[in-house]
């Protein structure tokens, strides 16, 4: 999966279609993103001790990879991301649209190391 934490997404289907949010978490086994102030449930909380008011607790839930796709910080504009080497053999992410740079590189010793 190309998106991170951290990283700034639009939602390109469902609901909240053209909605951006920043990744709360990502779940690389079902494939899924949280993502801030998107697809957004009500909770219902039983009134307890601990809470005596009870009421409706609002949180977002997961969304597919599929139906998001991130922001290139240089054009503001909804991007596929891709991977490509430097000639010192580092790894970094970039914008498909402009070809800018997304995050951080990742060093050659970290990814021979990710590898084994």
């Amino acid at each position: 999966m190309k998106i991170k934490v951290n990283d700034t997404v639009e939602v390109i289907a469902g609901d909240d279609r053209g909605e951006r949010g920043k990744v709360l978490a990502v779940n690389r086994e079902k494939n899924t993103v949280v993502v801030e102030g998107v697809n957004k449930v009500y909770k219902h909380i039983r009134r307890s001790q601990k809470n005596p008011q009870g009421g409706r607790l609002s949180k977002e839930m997961p969304v597919a990879a599929s139906n998001l796709k991130v922001i290139c910080e240089q054009t503001q504009k909804p991007t596929r991301v891709g991977y490509r080497y430097l000639d010192d053999g580092s790894k970094e992410r970039f914008a498909k649209v402009s070809g800018a740079t997304i995050g951080a590189r990742v060093s050659p010793a970290r990814d021979a190391r990710a590898k084994k």
